[in-house]
């Protein structure tokens, strides 16, 4: 596990190593620049490059935006000159095929560049060594690996969605230090700090959807779009109510602030669902038992082309994702309060394990000061 003091320097949330040799110091600066374009490329990956002769940086590229001129290409395209003999560093392998722009390992192939150093391969299907071969076939060095565990981390939504079409899913819960996440009352606004929930937007942010159950929407009537933050886009809002008892005056049904999908079940009465229509809300019947099926609606995202979503329901949607096996990573956020109470919740829901050999273990990555709050990420897992 790694701590950080709030603002410190990371690579989607990894600590930069030292760089010591020109390759790691030109690597490290193309995975801060595919930093920038977190939240506005997805379905793509986010890419930066740089292209050097030596220690001395000629340019540099990331993938803007969706539909934008790939990292190569912006790398290539601002370079002042000729390029016989320079290096290109890229923190994803270059692709050989047309999709909404040219391919870009040609490009770099034709350019004059003698070298190029990814930092991993694409395992998307229309990649997947296609690029780099094109480069080794026009007699191009080519070296993989270097820094590749944080361009794995940096992509780690899109390398999951080229390989399963469904969406990664990142669990997020505010709780008390003892682990509450409302009084006994309900009550939990706010359990955390104003920095944490700043951080919450930017996740928000660069997230193609955000998920809540109804049980949420009724409690607290969120709004769930990002806000005070210029310049980015709405994520999908996905609200999990089995019977369609969103309210029509509800801020989730205001479709003027961002899109609302509604995932209900066969059991949803049928006027509820013509008055949330009405609305322009979007609704989905997805079917499991008189619940909704979970996994079919992660389906139906993925099928959209939603790589990355945010998960800030209550402890029983939590336990559903959870126990379904549908949650890749945990951000929980401890504020330094104790709430007690055996009436007052906990951030998962249901029954619970019957003994502690049960209990899903996890691996705990990283943890980060938010002001007086302690932010901890974790992956399913461990010893």
């Amino acid at each position: 596990m790694d701590f950080f003091q709030s603002g410190e320097r990371n690579i989607a949330g990894m600590r930069p190593p030292d760089a010591g040799s020109v390759d790691e110091r030109m690597m490290m600066r193309a995975l801060e620049l595919a930093e920038k374009g977190r939240g506005m490329t997805s379905p793509n990956p986010v890419v930066g490059a740089v292209i050097a002769r030596g220690d001395q940086v000629i340019s540099e590229g990331y993938h803007e935006r969706v539909g934008g001129t790939h990292a190569e290409i912006n790398a290539l395209d601002s370079a002042p000159g000729g390029l016989r003999g320079a290096t290109m560093y890229v923190t994803l392998e270059p692709c050989s095929h047309q999709g909404r722009t040219p391919p870009c390992a040609p490009r770099v192939a034709d350019s004059g560049i003698e070298r190029v150093v990814i930092a991993v391969r694409d395992p998307n299907p229309q990649v997947a060594g296609g690029g780099e071969a094109l480069l080794k076939d026009h007699g191009v060095e080519v070296s993989v690996g270097l820094f590749g565990r944080f361009a794995l981390r940096q992509n780690e939504e899109y390398l999951k969605w080229v390989r399963t079409r469904r969406p990664f899913v990142t669990l997020k819960m505010a709780m008390s230090l003892d682990g509450k996440v409302a009084t006994r009352t309900g009550d939990s606004k706010w359990i955390s700090s104003e920095i944490s929930r700043a951080d919450v937007q930017r996740a928000r942010a660069a997230s193609d959807a955000v998920m809540v159950g109804i049980g949420t929407v009724m409690s607290d009537n969120p709004r769930l779009n990002v806000r005070d933050l210029e310049g980015v886009r709405q994520p999908l809002r996905v609200v999990v109510d089995s019977f369609a008892r969103t309210p029509v005056g509800s801020n989730v049904a205001d479709s003027s602030m961002a899109p609302t999908l509604l995932a209900v079940s066969e059991n949803a009465p049928e006027e509820s669902i013509r008055a949330l229509e009405a609305t322009g809300v979007e609704l989905m019947r997805l079917d499991d038992a008189g619940k909704v099926d979970l996994g079919a609606l992660l389906e139906l995202l993925g099928e959209r082309g939603v790589t990355s979503l945010l998960v800030e329901g209550g402890p029983e949607l939590a336990r559903g994702m959870w126990q379904a096996g549908l949650v890749d990573k945990f951000v929980f956020y401890f504020a330094p309060k104790i709430v007690g109470g055996c009436e007052a919740p906990g951030p998962v829901g249901g029954t619970g394990v019957a003994c502690m050999k049960e209990a899903g273990p996890l691996t705990i990555d990283a943890a980060f000061e938010m002001g007086p709050d302690l932010k901890v990420v974790a992956y399913p897992g461990g010893e």
